[in-house]
């Protein structure tokens, strides 16, 4: 393969190491500070800073012990790679996929590291009741979960509302690149 190949990867893997970085450098700080302190209120019950060991997973999910979500993550941290890779001319797909892998490989090195997932990010939004399952504040979240669920509105608004599917290649790219 030639080092063309590659250089659409650049900007992924920039996105990929700058997200984990900063998930990993805040979720220091919230163990440091907040397990010292409690919570923060910084908008009041609104928005609060709370330190929370989430053995489950995402939105509070609890299916099965922590190492089976380790390896599920695992799992999808491969995959998301792979379509990164596979998918690196189209900036906005392989953009995307880079926040998603980030985030997974951000919860992947807490369960390596602690067996949990450190949160720390506590909104509370609306009460859920529906069907007897009651929700009177929503989950707590890091870095890496904001960075997953940013990629999927960001995918799922440009499968639904761009006239270029998202992935799909600029038919004059593929003509240039089958000449090669």
């Amino acid at each position: 393969m030639n080092e063309n190949n590659f250089k659409p990867l650049l900007v992924p893997l920039i996105i990929l190491f700058t997200v984990v970085a900063l998930d990993q450098v805040t979720k220091i700080w919230a163990v440091n500070y907040l397990s010292q302190v409690g919570s923060v209120k910084v908008l009041g019950e609104f928005f609060m800073l709370t330190l929370v060991y989430n053995e489950g997973g995402a939105l509070g999910s609890n299916l099965g012990p922590s190492l089976a979500y380790l390896i599920v993550s695992i799992l999808i941290f491969g995959m998301v790679l792979f379509y990164i890779y596979s998918h690196r001319d189209s900036k906005s797909l392989s953009f995307s996929l880079s926040f998603i892998a980030a985030g997974a490989l951000g919860n992947i090195i807490d369960r390596l590291r602690i067996g949990k997932v450190i949160d720390w990010i506590d909104f509370d939004f609306i009460d859920i009741n529906i069907f007897g399952y009651q929700l009177n504040r929503w989950w707590t979240f890091n870095i890496a979960d904001a960075a997953i669920s940013c990629a999927i509105v960001f995918i799922l608004a440009g499968l639904f509302f761009s006239e270029t599917k998202l992935g799909q290649l600029d038919s004059n790219k593929q003509v240039a690149d089958r000449k090669e």
